[in-house]
């Protein structure tokens, strides 16, 4: 990602955390004008605070006068604690509501043994602003909420699907199976998923549902379609636009929280790109970046034909560490 952007989103970070902290400066006033006393209390605590502070500082904090300063504290918090539960007013009042609690809306999040890191609302703006784009636009219709059970057929066919249950009894499976997918994803014994079947049938629907939840929990989400995901891997391995970020995008793919690869058996396959798929695959199953790290894999292609069509250790690879789940049924985008 180029510093400019980075840059530019730190400066939007700086400005929502403003924002919460002027937000709770409003809800202040107009609660310290219904209620004079909580201001007054306020103050107080700050000056005790501060006059306590001060005589640490001049070495004349005696043991009686931390003890009466530590007294009068307890008096003030807890006069201000029976305020709020009589005015029935929550203690969240008084805290700034920003978008982000872990990291207070700063992008960033601070460790007891000093360790920084970025927190992972940041890393998912990065990944939205320098690879997903408009990847993941339809997240706000497409979601478990709005899923529509009845869109499926009820017909079971095995002259017509080929199965003997109806499509609408193998969706409900498959969205069972997501949601425990989701439920237990930091589980390194849950296995990552494969959806196969034709186009229309509510793969990437489903897909975008289990991004969703993923999304809203805080984790990292890299959706690419696998000819962008090999072709980029190998133009940045090349470093085809003579950036010095070369790693930037490989680092993304092998390390963020759900990688999500959609029309796989669509790219042009060469020996190069197959070792880079294997490597990808091979990596995030067997978690060897330090983390749990999962995958989803959505194609028209049966695990029969990615076996024919891929290397064996490839195939191996999807048939040992993925669940498989077959989509069938009528095309949804021909139904009203």
């Amino acid at each position: 990602m180029a510093t400019s952007d980075l840059d530019f989103l730190l400066v939007e970070y700086e400005q929502k955390k403003r924002n919460a902290e002027f937000d709770l400066e409003k809800r202040k006033e107009q609660i310290y004008r219904k209620i004079p006393r909580l201001e007054e209390i306020e103050k107080e605590i700050n000056k005790i605070s501060i006059n306590k502070t001060k005589n640490i500082l001049i070495n004349k904090l005696t043991d009686s006068l931390n003890t009466e300063l530590e007294n009068k504290l307890l008096q003030l918090k807890q006069e201000k604690k029976d305020i709020l539960k009589k005015e029935n007013i929550d203690n969240e009042f008084f805290k700034p509501k920003y978008e982000c609690e872990k990291c207070q809306d700063t992008g960033y999040i601070s460790y007891k043994n000093q360790k920084t890191e970025m927190c992972n609302c940041l890393r998912q703006r990065i990944i939205n602003i320098s690879y997903n784009k408009s990847n993941l636009s339809n997240l706000q219709t497409e979601n478990f909420k709005n899923f529509n059970i009845n869109k499926f057929s009820d017909e079971v066919s095995i002259e017509k699907y080929g199965m003997n249950i109806s499509p609408r009894t193998n969706i409900n499976q498959i969205k069972k199976a997501s949601i425990d997918f989701i439920q237990r994803f930091e589980d390194t014994n849950t296995k990552n998923l494969f959806f196969t079947g034709n186009t229309g049938l509510g793969k990437t629907y489903m897909t975008n549902c289990i991004a969703n939840e993923l999304l809203s929990q805080g984790r990292t989400v890299l959706y690419q379609t696998a000819p962008v995901l090999l072709e980029t891997i190998i133009d940045n391995k090349f470093n085809k636009y003579k950036t010095s970020n070369t790693n930037d995008f490989y680092n993304q793919v092998l390390g963020v929280d759900l990688l999500i690869i959609d029309d796989l058996g669509t790219e042009c396959i060469n020996n190069m790109k197959l070792s880079e798929l294997f490597t990808i695959l091979n990596s995030r199953s067997l978690n060897l970046n330090n983390k749990v790290t999962k995958t989803i894999i959505s194609t028209n292609l049966s695990i029969e034909k990615i076996f024919s069509t891929y290397e064996e250790r490839i195939g191996s690879r999807i048939a040992g560490f993925y669940d498989i789940y077959y989509f069938f049924g009528d095309d949804l985008r021909l139904r009203k």
